[in-house]
């Protein structure tokens, strides 16, 4: 530094005196009298001026120095000054003296130059001798400390000499600098061998001497506390000065009262990464500070705790040299076992559980979670300390590793998983499990507490139990002794089984048995030689406890029962029969109890199974097998009992018949036991409870197998001839039920004929309601007619019914018959008959498709098939074939003529019946015109009434008369005979044109028929008239489709509702309203039958729509492939949409805008829309997804979802075949609307959308190309219009929306191959000349398919190529120059980019703002920009552009373009339409928008772009507003402003040199002004170096420490010096410690001087000199924050850095600076009051200024981080006078970790301080 630098005057060295000597006064009144005397003495002396010239001239040589050798002439020049003025004892300038000898003290410097500089030191000590020194201590200090460790071995000897002449004889005076000193001295104590180890060691001695050995100590541990490099030495220095110390001698006379301070320093070395360090901490404390110490028993818990997790993390080096002697420590000396466990469980297990658990349960930031877990584990090689610490701490480390298990799982944290298996299996299983049996057995005897039970369940079903030891001893032990335990707690108490902890324990047994091998529990491990013998009389819970050497309590423990199997089945027997009797007493009891029987009985069904499998012996029990079985059934008879229950109960009873293994053994064969379980299964055969259906057919039909011939048969039919009216109706209900799910091949028309009868009477039954019942049976629960033929044929072909042929002849005309051999049971074969007639009347057409298309041979019914062999019928013809054969041998067959009258009267019946039949299938009949028109209005309002009335009865009558009427008379004119029904349109018009009117009621009673819910049981007669009668009507009743279609709608929405609610978990266990499979589908059929209808018919004007193009129809050309697309999506919650779903569907029409449509359409097209969207409903909702099940009623939901889903399917692809353009558009269309009214984030429907269109459209090509085809029907001109759209409601934005999600979905093979189509269409948009939207929404589906192109092999193809470059670029400028042009009305600037994006619910733009603006527009033919009718964009629209072109377009720039050239061109025209206006508009650069700021980001990856970018961002990094922005936009600009140097060398030099610009020579020049600019560019060389990593900028260090230097030395201004010390903030952060070593004396020289200043001369408040002094002291609180080595030996002049900071001795007065700052400070008389200004820093209340005591360590972060200004001196006061307690606490507390966000966050806040 310069004597000639004008800032602030050199007082001390003879300058003029300060003004403030008075208050240097307050500090030290000796130090102050000796400097006036001595200037006093020396001021008036001309040979002392001449002496301060010669020194003065002498030091300013120090600038032309090059080299070496030019340092040591200075040296020598310097030193012949100084002696030729032997008589002066002060030194003239003497700071910047210091300075040179300390920068000739580098150790870059050779050995030569060190000497001579040492020289000078000597002289310069000796002239200013003790009192000198001691006086000006901190300037000749700092070069001479630090300089020791790096001094070579021949200059050594000199630096201790100096050491021991000069600075010993201080003696308490060195207790400043002490810390220092030692820190100083340490390196010489590396090598025991080397040259100066004693003469260091002695030195060192001799030092603690100076001050009391408790003092030196404790500055000892603050070195190895902060100096991780010093922890070596001073540990080899300890392991000679510390004494061997036994237990109980007191280690505080020689360390102080503070133990936590010394337990810190060795928790330090403990922790350091260097082995060796590690090792001698451990061989000290084992010499000095054992485990079992008085120090560690005396010392705070939370200190202790520190060591011990300190200690212990030894063990994870996995070095065998540390664990030796760590478990010497934890076990004492001895070398015995037994002594070492006792010493561990006496002074250490305490504490090491303390320390582990924890940290297990509160994980510190500083470690991995799995730390503490780890060490555990290491721990468990040592047996001695294994067992013991398993036995307190396994429970605890297994709860809190299930803890983070839990929490993590999200994560997936693979570490916590791995570490929980590992610690599972070094754990010795036999104390596991003795634990949680322990713990098991005291959850289950106390109220409430189920902790060990959760903790035994996650164990087994979250970690692999592998280990057979487990599997085979202790789970069977366990599972055994709590069955027991469960036993004897039911039997005293059922009601405790409703509690947490018995039903959690039930399910940890099912858990457990899963993991048992059987022959595992029909045996007992052994036990030890003492308990072996009473072993066997022992009962299972006594022989877990004597196992485990558990205490129990029990006085007769014993037990007859050998076998622990045995033992089992009985205590559950008698739990599950406890439970049951409580329930029956209880009338249904608590659903807790009900649930713990549900429980006990899954495991004792899982018991039985495995025993009957793997058994082999029969088990003795010593049960009552019937009262079992009655108690159970008790249970069962109860209405408040599950179906689950019910499930279990009767299969457990089935298993336990079916078994053998068991005596006595139990039998359910009495009728009384059948009866009641099937008719408690037959009660869930209701139409209420499909959920139940499917198991309890299963059950049933077990049953029948199980129990005696015909019983099942003979309860049924019992059950349905009640006498009650009620029951007849359920007992009907619930046979159809069984009689629907039952499989052909169990022969259901044979093993259950007399019930099939019963119904099969009731067709013809007098009374209306059973006649009704039998119908609804036969069409809701017949399957097929064949099964119920089947029987009628068999008992009509009975052998027992034999006749002969015979030829009749009459009038001479033969006739070929048959006559009856014999008589039979003719009333049988009548009543049969008159059951086939009503069952073909009933059966219809239906039944004679059945019959005509199935064949004989495919029967399961062997007896049938040799009967119809006998009557000599082929196997190979059909059903009706032989039906017909038959009855015509009945028609044809007479008795004999002795037994005609017998036989005559019935036999005419048979026949009668034989007729009708016969009329029946082959023909149908006619009626007169002029009744039917007279009947009809009578029978539609007579049916009108029933449906209102609630009368089911006479529906189907008058349907079937009213739909007879109508076949009649439409099919009038055709001679009697009826149209097809699937007659041609043109038939139908014919028809029309008879002008056949609508009655007015019909259509309402049709609608009414479907939807009132009252007349469900019919709407299947209701949905049969419909589709029967509407295609006769169709010309004429167009009208009628769209309002049934409407209807059916609403229908399967309702239905969809309730499956949804159906697939939530039950609430009450009250099952919920379901419709079948059967309901959906019919009206699915409907539906479908009836949208088509509605199409066929379309007017002339829209013919044209018809001829779609080939490619269109996939489905005429591959329907066959159709059948094979299963790439179906489905949604993942699907029920919890349900409300969102129904909603939407219902919200659709309403959300629709109100148009006005050009084109007509046939009314049909609405009623497709309308139905489309029911059915894209179904199809994302109706997916069954529980695979698991759990839940009994999951196999009915699955069967009710699946053949829905699956006939929905059929229905749209059928609906697509015939109309596919409207189809897909419809669907497009659901889609959009869908996206914009869900409520929450999920992509359900979209995915299963997109799933739905790969199922209609056979491939990729053929989507897109009809997408494309959509798209441009609607963006092309009117005039050039071929066709309209089908779907005026949908505009190309949708579509264009559409398309890019679908292209998204696409792999890479077939992008490929619609890449042709779709690039068709983006080259039409391209060559636009005027901007439309569509442009837009092209280059996105042109970049998600040229994503996928490119990463094929494809893109080699030239021609692919080139088009994707052109028409990308094309897309892409036309974009650009639209936004650029928009800026004109630039508010898309000043939206942010999530304002943009939720403007319309979704990523598509939108016209005018807003989606139903969108439509009106759209509305048009023409959405073409033209000159005279340009859109207003939507604002959003631009903001839109600028966000894709930041997120996707510049990032896919290379990929696409390839050509450099290309590349540069667009980022040239993104830069300059997009980035400059968006930074120009700014009043604050770094504040242009987020995306701005993207695209920067994007580009800087583009070396061909260096050019274009780098001039944006160099003209805002020399924009002078850059620092007016806030800290937290900057940091967004580092990565883009580090490019910027890091691509272009030129830009460092560049920023250097406006730095060190010198001041110019116009005289015109404001001087102000000038310093202004020479500070910003310092703050813009400190923020170009904070963008940098670690050591980014290392290579510049020597030309930026030049121009810092230099500003130092000449520029005085406090504005540019204050930039100085900011640039030394962040280079301290940016930069690693050592490399700025050269550096340090010129800092530590400006600190020094700056703050002597203050003290000299307290500077006025509002001074410009504050600032300064505020940039200082913040350099100064980094440096204390950061506690660098380098620096740690220079802070004692700054700092207390001694345990005086907290402990001041009594006679203590302040020597470093901020000490004697604060005295100065703080003497200061207080002004008048200030406005405040919320600058200052407000005074603290305790002394931890920024670093309060958490659990955890806390971070060191600076204290003045949050002052930005000070206005007086004073506002510093509070850091003068805590910084040096806060930075002793911050190292006790912090163990040297650093708050690192905050240190840099502070830098930025005053880089960007808006100033």
């Amino acid at each position: 530094m310069s004597s000639k630098s004008p800032a602030i005057p050199q007082t001390s060295t003879g300058g003029t005196p300060g003004t403030n000597l008075n208050a240097a006064a307050v500090l030290d009144p000796t130090k102050s009298s000796i400097r006036e005397k001595l200037h006093q003495t020396y001021a008036s002396d001309p040979k002392y001026k001449k002496y301060t010239q010669q020194v003065e001239k002498c030091l300013n040589a120090f600038d032309n120095v090059h080299e070496w050798a030019d340092c040591i002439a200075f040296l020598k020049q310097l030193l012949k000054t100084f002696q030729s003025y032997m008589q002066f004892k002060e030194i003239p300038y003497k700071l910047i003296v210091a300075k040179r000898l300390a920068q000739c003290l580098n150790p870059a410097l050779p050995t030569g130059v060190h000497q001579r500089a040492l020289d000078v030191y000597t002289h310069i000590l000796s002239v200013l001798g003790t009192e000198g020194l001691k006086r000006d201590l901190p300037l000749w200090s700092s070069g001479l400390f630090p300089f020791f460790e790096y001094a070579a071995t021949s200059v050594k000897p000199i630096l201790l000499t100096i050491y021991d002449t000069h600075y010993l004889p201080l003696q308490a005076g060195l207790r400043p600098v002490m810390k220092s000193f030692i820190l100083a001295l340490l390196p010489g104590l590396e090598e025991e061998t080397g040259e100066f180890f004693e003469k260091v060691l002695g030195l060192l001695d001799r030092l603690s001497g100076t001050v009391s050995p408790v003092f030196f100590i404790q500055n000892i541990w603050l070195i190895m506390i902060t100096m991780s490099s010093a922890r070596g030495t001073a540990l080899n220095f300890l392991s000679r000065r510390l004494p061997r110390l036994h237990a109980d001698e007191d280690i505080t006379q020689i360390v102080g009262r503070d133990i936590g301070l010394m337990i810190r320093a060795f928790a330090a070395a403990l922790e350091d990464d260097n082995l060796l360090v590690r090792r001698g901490a451990l061989d000290i404390l084992l010499q000095s500070m054992r485990i079992d110490s008085a120090a560690i028993k005396r010392a705070h818990p939370e200190d202790t705790v520190i060591l011990m997790r300190a200690a212990t993390g030894v063990v994870l080096r996995r070095d065998l040299s540390l664990n030796r002697r760590l478990y010497t420590w934890l076990l004492g000396p001895d070398e015995k076992s037994e002594n070492q466990t006792v010493f561990l469980r006496q002074h250490a297990l305490q504490l090491l559980n303390t320390t582990l658990k924890d940290e297990m349960f509160a994980p510190s930031g500083e470690y991995s979670e799995s730390r503490p877990f780890k060490i555990f584990i290491s721990l468990l090689d040592k047996w001695e300390i294994g067992s013991a610490l398993t036995d307190v701490l396994v429970l605890d480390a297994l709860k809190a590793i299930r803890f983070l298990m839990q929490r993590n799982a999200e994560e997936h944290n693979e570490d916590i998983s791995m570490t929980a298996s590992t610690l599972y299996e070094a754990v010795e299983p036999s104390i596991l499990w003795k634990q949680l049996l322990a713990a098991t057995m005291k959850d289950l005897t106390e109220d409430g507490k189920t902790g060990a039970i959760d903790l035994t369940l996650f164990l087994l079903r979250s970690l692999p139990m592998q280990d057979d030891e487990v599997r085979s001893i202790h789970l069977p032990v366990i599972f055994a002794a709590i069955t027991e335990q469960l036993q004897r707690e039911i039997n005293n108490d059922p009601s405790k089984a409703a509690e947490a902890s018995v039903r959690d324990c039930l399910a940890l047994q099912e858990e457990i048995f899963q993991h048992i091998p059987l022959e595992s529990l029909s045996q007992r491990p052994e036990l030890n030689a003492a308990l072996q013998t009473s072993a066997s009389s022992l009962s299972s819970l006594a022989f877990a406890y004597a196992f485990y050497g558990l205490e129990f309590t029990e006085l007769n423990p014993s037990s007859e029962v050998l076998n622990p199997l045995i033992a089992v089945l009985e205590h559950m027997f008698c739990i599950s029969q406890a439970l049951s009797r409580s329930i029956s007493a209880q009338k249904g009891g608590l659903i807790e109890l009900r649930s713990a029987l549900s429980q006990v009985l899954r495991v004792l069904s899982g018991v039985v199974r495995t025993m009957d499998k793997s058994c082999d012996a029969t088990l003795s029990l010593s049960w009552k097998p019937s009262e079992w079985l009655y108690s159970m059934l008790d249970c069962l008879d109860l209405e408040a009992v599950s179906f689950t229950l019910v499930d279990q109960v009767v299969s457990l009873i089935m298993s336990l018949h079916g078994t053998q293994k068991l005596s006595p053994k139990l039998l359910m064969d009495k009728r009384p036991v059948v009866s009641r379980m099937v008719k408690k299964l037959f009660r869930y055969l209701h139409a209420d409870l499909a959920i139940c259906h499917v198991r309890a057919v299963s059950l049933i039909w077990s049953i029948d197998s199980m129990s005696r011939p015909h019983e099942v048969e003979s309860i049924i039919a019992q059950s349905m001839c009640s006498p009650e009216l009620k029951n007849v109706y359920e007992a009907h209900e619930a046979f159809g039920i069984l009689w629907r799910l039952s499989e052909d091949d169990s022969l259901p028309g044979v093993r259950l004929k007399v019930p099939l009868m019963i119904v099969l009477e009731t067709l013809k039954h007098d009374d209306p309601s059973l006649r009704r019942v039998g119908e609804t049976w036969m069409r809701c629960n017949l399957r097929s007619y064949i099964r119920v033929l089947e029987p009628v044929l068999r008992d009509l072909l009975d052998p027992s019914i034999r006749r002969m042929s015979r030829v009749s002849r009459v009038s001479g005309k033969e006739i070929r018959g048959f006559v009856y051999e014999r008589s039979f049971d003719q009333r049988y074969v009548a009543h049969l008959l008159e059951i086939l007639l009503s069952i073909v009347q009933f059966g219809g057409q239906g039944f004679s498709k059945s019959a005509r298309g199935t064949f004989l041979r495919r029967s399961h019914d062997h007896v049938l098939l040799q009967r119809l062999s006998l009557a000599g019928i082929d196997a190979n013809t059909s059903y009706l074939d032989a039906l017909i054969e038959v009855l015509s041998r009945f028609l044809q067959s007479e008795p004999k003529d002795q037994d005609t009258a017998v036989m005559q009267p019935l036999n005419t019946v048979i026949q009668s019946s034989a007729i009708d039949l016969l009329q029946t299938i082959v023909a149908r009949g006619e009626i007169e015109m002029l009744a039917i028109e007279i009947l009809e209005p009578v029978v539609i309002g007579k049916l009108f009434l029933c449906v209102h009335l609630h009368r089911s009865d006479l529906q189907n009558k008058l349907l079937r008369f009213l739909h007879s009427i109508i076949s009649a008379s439409t099919s009038y004119t055709y001679d009697g005979n009826p149209l097809p029904e699937d007659r041609s349109a043109e038939g139908s018009q014919e028809s029309g044109k008879r002008g056949y009117n609508v009655n007015s009621l019909l259509t309402q009673t049709i609608i009414d028929g479907i939807a009132i819910p009252w007349n469900r049981p019919v709407m299947q007669h209701w949905l049969d008239f419909v589709l029967m009668a509407v295609p006769q009507f169709q010309p004429a009743l167009q009208s009628v489709i769209s309002p049934i279609v409407d209807c059916l709608c609403r229908q399967l929405r309702l239905l969809l509702s309730d499956a949804l609610k159906a697939s939530q978990p039950m609430v009450n266990e009250r099952y919920p309203r379901v419709a079948t499979d059967a309901e959906f589908i019919m009206l699915l059929n409907a539906l479908e039958r009836l949208l088509v209808l509605g199409l066929t018919q379309k007017p002339d004007a829209n013919s044209q729509e018809d001829d779609t193009p080939v490619q269109e129809k996939p489905g005429a050309e591959s329907g066959g492939i159709l059948g094979y697309v299963s790439n179906v999506f489905t949604t993942d919650n699907a029920s919890a949409a349900v409300e969102d779903q129904l909603t939407a569907s219902r919200c659709f029409v309403s959300c629709l805008p109100l148009l006005t449509v050009v084109q007509s359409h046939s009314p049909g097209y609405k009623s497709l829309h309308d139905g489309i969207r029911v059915l894209l409903a179904i199809w994302v909702n109706m997916v069954w997804l529980d695979t698991t099940g759990l839940r009994p009623e999951a196999d009915s939901l699955s069967m009710i979802y699946n053949r829905t889903h699956a006939r929905c399917r059929r229905v749209l692809e059928h609906l697509f075949r015939a109309h596919p353009t409207e189809v897909l558009e419809s669907v497009i269309e659901c889609w959009d609307h869908d996206a914009l009214l869900r409520s929450k984030g999920s992509d359900q429907p979209t995915t299963g959308v997109f799933g739905l269109v790969d199922v209609l459209i056979a491939n990729a090509q053929s989507a897109v190309h009809m997408i494309c085809d959509s798209i441009s029907v609607r963006i092309s001109n009117t005039s050039e219009r071929s066709r309209r759209p089908a779907n005026a409601n949908l505009s190309d934005v949708v579509l264009f929306h559409f398309l890019d999600q679908y292209l998204q979905r696409l792999e890479g093979p077939l992008a490929l191959q619609v890449w042709g189509r779709f690039m068709q269409l983006a080259k039409d948009l391209a060559s636009s000349r005027d901007f439309k939207i569509q442009v837009f929404l092209a280059l996105k589906c042109l970049c998600v398919l040229g994503d996928k192109v490119t990463q094929t092999t494809a893109i080699d193809d030239k021609r692919i190529r080139k088009d994707l470059q052109e028409t990308f670029g094309k897309l892409l400028d036309a974009c650009v120059t639209f936004v650029g042009k928009s800026t004109d009305q630039p508010n898309w600037m000043r939206r942010t980019t999530k304002e943009s994006m939720v403007t319309n619910g979704r990523s598509s733009p939108a016209l005018r703002g807003g989606a139903s603006d969108m439509k009106v527009d759209e509305k048009s033919d023409s959405n073409i920009v033209t000159d005279n009718a340009k859109p207003t964009w939507g604002a959003e629209l631009p903001s839109q552009i600028t966000t894709f072109i930041a997120s996707t377009a510049v990032p896919e720039l290379r990929r696409f373009l390839m050509d450099n050239d290309k590349v540069a061109s667009a980022c040239s025209n993104i830069v300059y339409y997009i980035v400059s206006p968006g930074i120009k508009m700014k009043a604050r650069p770094l504040d242009a928008d987020a995306v701005v700021v993207d695209i920067f980001r994007e580009m800087i990856k583009i070396p061909p772009a260096m050019k274009v970018w780098r001039v944006a961002v160099i003209d805002v990094l020399y924009d002078h507003r850059i620092f007016n922005s806030n800290s937290s936009v900057a940091t967004k600009w580092k990565p883009i402003i580090k490019a910027v140097f890091d691509g272009d060398k030129t830009s460092f030099p560049d920023l250097l040199g406006r730095v060190a610009t010198s001041p110019s020579a116009n005289i015109f020049t404001n001087r102000e002004h000038e310093m202004l600019l020479r500070s910003l560019n310092l703050r813009r060389l400190a923020l170009v170096l904070f963008t940098g990593e670690k050591n980014h900028f290392l290579t510049q260090l020597p030309a930026i420490q030049e121009k810092l230097v230099d500003i130092l030395r000449n520029v005085p201004s406090p504005i540019v010096q204050c930039e100085v010390y900011l640039c030394i903030r962040v280079l301290l952060c940016r930069l690693a410690a050592h490399s700025m070593t050269s550096f340090w004396p010129v800092i530590l020289t400006e600190l020094y001087r700056i703050f002597e200043q203050i003290i000299d001369s307290i500077p006025s408040d509002g001074s410009e000199d504050l600032q300064l002094i505020l940039s200082a002291s913040k350099c100064l609180d980094l440096l204390l924050t950061l506690q660098t080595e380098e620096f740690q030996i220079h802070q004692w002049i700054f700092i207390t850095d001694t345990v005086d900071a907290v402990f001041r001795p009594d006679d203590w007065s302040p020597e470093s600076m901020f000490d004697q700052l604060a005295e100065v400070v703080g003497s200061l008389p207080i002004p008048e009051p200030r406005e405040p200004q919320g600058m200052g820093l407000s005074l603290p209340t305790s002394t931890s200024l920024a670093f309060p005591a958490h659990s955890d360590r806390a971070l060191r972060k600076p204290i003045l981080k949050s002052i930005r200004q000070i206005d007086s001196i004073r506002d510093l006061f509070p850091f003068f006078s805590h910084v040096s307690i806060s930075s002793y606490e911050s190292v006790y507390a912090s163990s040297g970790n650093i708050d690192w966000e905050a240190v840099e966050q502070g830098i930025l806040d005053d880089m960007f301080d808006g100033r």
